[in-house]
């Protein structure tokens, strides 16, 4: 693990977030080195007592953080929260610009009482007639035709991720690296805002860039007009499924051979890579024959020597016995606070050859920070007790 790639060590940031979206940000941060506090309610953040689907978020996209507990419906608590922005280099937060204004910390006023706080606001939506609305993930997929992307006609489908809100985070963090840098020649903050809709907009954007050029508009991706001569899901011996693709002509006459298809290789009509696409109806049912008279155990080595795209069709938990997985630093142990602990991937980077991990990527506990860091501010254990709620 290179920990010794920290290069925002000496950056404090004040996460005001909860959910994924304004957390993955404060994580991304976090693995760069950057000291991230993250504010809680007395009661915690509401994301901690998620079960289901939603028991990974708090525990994933709070990794290596401290946390300050603070009422922020006392005098005392925002009073505190101002003297930590005061010693902040970036405050992120979700929250709406209308509760961040009836607690005096709309970006403009904060701007104003510390000129060189960088703020990333991670909102539903960027300025314009939706900024007020309601957004979540699945909202946005719905909303930019995402959705329409990966369900067959008349079944939209939310992808199985939290992938917008993982990368709206990525945009925050990308943000506040770029204005750290400026800061650096300025000596000015900026006040960014990051649109979870924007976002999801962009990835959807290949899309309507083909119907603004073409005029034609792309079918959802289970019907998708295929580039490729082999581009599918099969079945081996043994039904165990695993996805194949040909998208060379080189890979075509491979992936043949592989197959023992000499009818294929011969075939006058399927030499060109366009011949290959038009024939898709009468070649792949023969690929598939072919495939299913063979192991798994069998195609993959040779597969992976001949430089086939090929993958096995894998669960998440499946991951956690995947050796590339298990590689040393494919994952990173973190405890929790109440004991136990559990396995996550990191940042998907190396630096010098090694997994970057800036800080111990620990789960803490409620508040545990509040006392040493509010200290450090000149407030009282009873001060401090007092801000946070307890007292």
């Amino acid at each position: 693990m290179n920990s010794d790639f920290a290069p925002l060590q000496d950056v404090r940031i004040v996460e005001m977030s909860h959910m994924i979206m304004g957390p993955s940000c404060g994580m991304f941060l976090s693995f760069l080195g950057a000291e991230v506090i993250k504010i809680e309610p007395p009661e915690g953040d509401k994301t901690r007592d998620l079960r289901g689907m939603g028991r990974g978020f708090f525990p994933t996209f709070n990794r290596g953080k401290r946390s300050v507990q603070l009422d922020l419906k006392s005098a005392a608590g925002i009073d505190a929260l101002n003297r930590l922005l005061a010693t902040a280099d970036v405050f992120v937060e979700n929250f709406r610009d209308s509760s961040l204004a009836k607690m005096g910390l709309d970006p403009d006023a904060l701007r104003e009482r510390y000129p060189r706080l960088i703020i990333a606001s991670c909102k539903g939506f960027l300025h314009g007639p939706y900024e007020n609305r309601t957004a979540m993930d699945e909202v946005v997929q719905m909303m930019t035709g995402m959705a329409h992307m990966t369900g067959p006609t008349g079944r939209p489908l939310r992808i199985g991720s939290s992938a917008n809100d993982i990368m709206g985070g990525l945009f925050g963090a990308l943000s506040v690296l770029g204005a750290l840098f400026e800061r650096d020649k300025s000596d000015a903050g900026r006040n960014i805002r990051i649109g979870l809709f924007e976002n999801c907009l962009l990835l959807v954007a290949q899309h309507m860039v083909q119907f603004d050029i073409e005029g034609t508009e792309a079918p959802p991706m289970p019907e998708r007009v295929f580039s490729w001569p082999v581009y599918d899901i099969f079945k081996t011996r043994e039904q165990r499924q695993i996805f194949v693709g040909s998208v060379t002509e080189g890979q075509w006459d491979k992936l043949c051979n592989i197959l023992g298809l000499d009818e294929l290789l011969n075939d006058p009509g399927l030499r060109s890579r366009t011949d290959q696409i038009n024939a898709r109806s009468r070649t792949i049912p023969i690929f598939e024959e072919a495939i299913a008279q063979r192991s798994f155990d069998e195609l993959l080595p040779r597969f992976e020597a001949e430089g086939i795209p090929f993958s096995p069709i894998a669960r998440p938990v499946e991951m956690y016995d995947d050796p590339h997985v298990n590689r040393e630093g494919g994952l990173f142990v973190s405890n929790l606070p109440e004991g136990g602990s559990f396995r996550a991937p990191g940042l998907p980077i190396e630096v010098d050859g090694q997994p970057v991990c800036g800080n111990k990527p620990d789960l803490p506990a409620i508040g545990e920070d509040t006392t040493e860091i509010l200290g450090r501010l000149g407030l009282t254990a009873a001060e401090a007790r007092k801000a946070s709620g307890s007292a």
